[in-house]
């Protein structure tokens, strides 16, 4: 699964890589947990051009009747994404970059749940394949929300984790964001594994485990001061 993520690259750097003349207003995030906005980079509802958007992470479908429902969907199985109610039609229509410089995953063992943090070795960022969804409540506000899309661990990560969140090649944007694009068999060469060489993972300490906690302290190597 993917349940926490960073992203602390400059503005100047994610528009160059993401959207170049258009830098978003986005300050460095080191604990970025679900219910928070997240910068997302998607094909304007109103027009063909490409903008950054800042949706809330935990995707609610436009039937759900509870605002709630967003909580339980923070990322959307790859393989299945385009078939289960709740994420089929943002699979289809409405699908956006998640920039980020890295992300969490917590190992299981005796003792109990160790973090550790996940980024490319190069440390440059990155997109996860994302999903998003425009819902409004029965009084009429509009809310928008998206979910990251996740599928089987590389060899890294196995150890970690059964999942991991879907890692997109450069190569892959512009097919992932083009809203034309709607048969689920031509995205499918997008959202696999990504190379585990790539990346490279490291035990953190705990601070990452309270939501209120976003500063570097977050990604500092455990058992360092």
């Amino acid at each position: 699964m993917c349940g926490r993520f960073t992203l602390f690259t400059a503005a100047s750097r994610l528009a160059e890589v993401f959207l170049p003349g258009e830098a978003p207003s986005a300050a460095p995030r080191y604990n970025i947990a679900p219910s928070r906005p997240v910068l997302t980079v998607r094909v304007s509802p109103s027009g063909g051009r490409r903008e950054f958007a800042t949706p809330r992470w935990g995707l609610i479908p436009p039937w759900a009747k509870d605002a709630s429902i967003g909580n339980r969907l923070i990322n959307a199985r790859a393989e299945t994404a385009a078939e289960k109610p709740s994420f089929r039609r943002a699979f289809r229509e409405r699908r956006c970059l998640v920039p980020a410089d890295g992300f969490y995953e917590w190992k299981k063992d005796v003792t109990g749940k160790h973090p550790f943090y996940i980024h490319r070795r190069d440390g440059s960022p990155f997109a996860f394949a994302g999903i998003w969804e425009r819902w409004e409540g029965i009084a009429g506000e509009a809310v928008e929300t998206c979910a990251i899309l996740t599928t089987a661990p590389n060899g890294l990560l196995a150890p970690l984790h059964d999942r991991m969140p879907v890692i997109l090649s450069p190569a892959a944007y512009d097919r992932w964001l083009d809203p034309s694009v709607r048969n689920p068999e031509l995205l499918a060469p997008l959202i696999g594994p990504y190379p585990g060489e790539e990346l490279e993972a490291y035990p953190v300490g705990k601070a990452v485990n309270d939501p209120a906690t976003d500063d570097p302290s977050c990604i500092r190597p455990a058992g360092t001061a």
